[in-house]
């Protein structure tokens, strides 16, 4: 990791600690909204402590509330899952952490632990970043997880209360920041069209699906651009 500014432990944990009480008490928004799609207690927990990365769970009770088949839920909360393992191969280079404790850090490799981890200047406050994030995160949101399940009965229509636009919500604020290229840009503007457009006519969890081709059909535009300009510039 190159070297930066020195950043001062504390001001790394006071970071950290504001993203995952932030992101972690929507926990709950998911809690009761697995609840509301007829998922288990035991069935809700268990996604929090396994699955562990929102937006995915999130879609996976929407399309199963949406009445889609639970195979092309898990399709699409899988394919949105596969992010993480992008982000696997850029923090191992940043963090550098012992082989040992690289299994048990794989498990809190999401959207936001990565953003504050790329965050940091050096190394020592990218380790404290990630961990202090991650520890919050996963402790509050599978705790929020329970407490939203148990009290989905009390609140009623989950979807009369929009708990389940929380998880996406979050999920496009730490997104947008990130989208720094037209490239970037456009794949994102592209999968919104895609899912969006594809809603009313496709089965739940479908368009999903569909709109993770935006990115190799904008990259092909890309490219096909640049080798234009590429090819103009050499005549």
């Amino acid at each position: 990791m190159a070297d930066g500014v020195a950043k001062p432990d504390a001001a790394v944990v006071r970071d950290a600690l504001g993203v995952g009480v932030a992101v972690g008490l929507s926990g709950f928004a998911f809690g009761v909204t697995s609840a509301g799609s007829g998922l288990g207690l035991l069935q809700t927990c268990v996604l929090s402590l396994l699955v562990f990365t929102g937006a995915s769970q999130f879609a996976l009770v929407g399309a199963l509330a949406a009445g889609g088949s639970p195979y092309t839920a898990a399709a699409g909360a899988f394919f949105l899952g596969v992010r993480n393992a992008f982000y696997g191969l850029r923090l191992s280079q940043l963090l550098a952490l012992p082989r040992a404790v690289r299994p048990l850090a794989a498990q809190w490799v999401i959207d936001e632990t990565t953003a504050v981890t790329l965050a940091q200047p050096t190394r020592r406050a990218a380790r404290i970043g990630f961990t202090v994030t991650g520890l919050t995160l996963y402790v509050l949101w599978n705790l929020t997880t329970l407490l939203g399940a148990l009290g989905a009965k009390a609140i009623g229509d989950t979807r009369a209360w929009g708990l389940d636009a929380a998880g996406p919500a979050v999920f496009l604020a730490l997104l947008a920041p990130m989208l720094r290229s037209a490239t970037e840009r456009a794949v994102a503007g592209l999968a919104v069209l895609l899912g969006l457009g594809l809603l009313p006519v496709l089965p739940a969890g479908v368009p999903v699906l569909a709109a993770a081709l935006a990115a190799p059909v904008a990259l092909f535009v890309s490219g096909r651009k640049a080798m234009e300009k590429d090819a103009e510039e050499r005549r």
